[in-house]
């Protein structure tokens, strides 16, 4: 790949979805991931609370059936008992290995442990504490924020950048040192400006509200109130 498109040169870097992965995978020693509705707000609730998770590609029946046969639980994306949904998570019990399956961020995790960088996960919850850790990490080289996105139901599921993604590696891009792409700075910018407050008027806030989860929103947009880093060793967030 080209290396503007690796958007080369920059210490700090933002891209979207699995081909940022790919973009960036190859030169930055660490990649956060980035998925605030819900998958990295629900990690950093179950790691606050002394869980690990399992993050699975999304419709990967196999690896949700090697996870039960491990004796795993295996989340669900809706629920109130151990799901996708950060309000399932504010009980787990210490010591919990969860499975979550997860169209974008538990996918993400995925895709980015392959590259052979140090992966781990944030959001606004942790933002301040992730970007230290990441810097901590990289030392020298590169660090890239991958910003997940959702999903348009349309065919072939083509990728929605999406407001609280943005927001989520804004905040962390804004603890991170200068050295930023024009991507990075953007994302830093808008979050700077805004902060959480308009998070919960965005399309996908506004879709779990309408499905019954406003408590879910509320904790996603809670800024700085954790200091978990979960990152991800041998598949496991922790």
């Amino acid at each position: 790949m080209d290396a503007w498109f690796r958007q080369a040169g920059y210490q700090v870097r933002l891209e979207w979805g699995p081909d940022g992965v790919t973009a960036l995978g190859g030169d930055c020693a660490v990649l956060v991931i980035v998925d605030v509705l819900s998958f990295t707000t629900s990690v950093d609730i179950a790691v606050s609370r002394g869980a690990r998770i399992m993050p699975l590609r999304w419709k990967d029946e196999a690896a949700e059936e090697n996870a039960r046969l491990a004796g795993l639980p295996v989340g669900a994306a809706f629920g109130d008992k151990l799901s996708l949904r950060p309000s399932s998570l504010t009980s787990i019990e210490p010591g919990t290995t969860l499975a979550l399956p997860s169209a974008n961020g538990a996918t993400l995790c995925a895709l980015a442990e392959e590259t052979g960088a140090h992966v781990l996960t944030g959001c606004l919850r942790n933002a301040d504490a992730v970007a230290t850790r990441a810097r901590e990490l990289a030392g020298e080289r590169p660090i890239g924020i991958i910003a997940g996105g959702e999903r348009w139901q349309l065919p072939g599921d083509p990728l929605r950048p999406c407001w609280e993604d943005l927001l989520g590696a804004g905040a962390i891009i804004s603890a991170l040192p200068d050295g930023r792409s024009p991507e990075a700075e953007m994302a830093a910018r808008t979050y700077q400006a805004t902060g959480a407050e308009m998070l919960a008027d965005c399309v996908g806030a506004k879709e779990l509200v309408a499905a019954g989860y406003p408590d879910d929103v509320r904790l996603a947009t809670e800024v700085n109130v954790s200091t978990v880093t979960p990152r991800l060793s041998n598949g496991v967030l922790s």
